[in-house]
């Protein structure tokens, strides 16, 4: 077994399967402070990626808007990886189950987009 192997790198630890998507997205770092607009570039429905120059500390929460097909999605996050000048990975901690399921939908139609063209 090699060194990589052993310690668990390069294994894929996410719970779902993440896919590339252009997702309009309002990022407060309080429920009430003006928001950042930018865009994921990758999705699941634990989490999702978003490619900015300003990231935020592992750790912080942050609530976020989702633009689905013109729905909004609500949720909150904390940070789970920063690159910094890059992006940050953020796991949904606290969705509606009517937003999961919106979200589960939208990952369904656009995996099958990806998949059959």
């Amino acid at each position: 077994m090699d060194a990589e192997a052993k310690n668990g790198e390069g294994k894929d630890r996410r719970r779902y399967p993440r896919v590339k998507a252009n997702v309009s997205v309002e990022v407060h770092t309080t429920e009430n402070a003006p928001p950042s607009r930018v865009s994921i570039v990758e999705i699941s429905l634990c989490g999702c990626y978003i490619e900015t120059m300003f990231t935020m500390a592992v750790g912080e929460k942050a609530f976020l808007t989702l633009w689905l097909n013109e729905q909004s999605i609500r949720t909150t996050a904390v940070i789970a990886t920063r690159h910094p000048q890059v992006g940050n990975g953020f796991e949904f901690i606290d969705m509606s189950p009517e937003d999961r399921l919106r979200l589960s939908e939208f990952i369904h139609k656009i995996s099958s987009e990806t998949h059959n063209p």
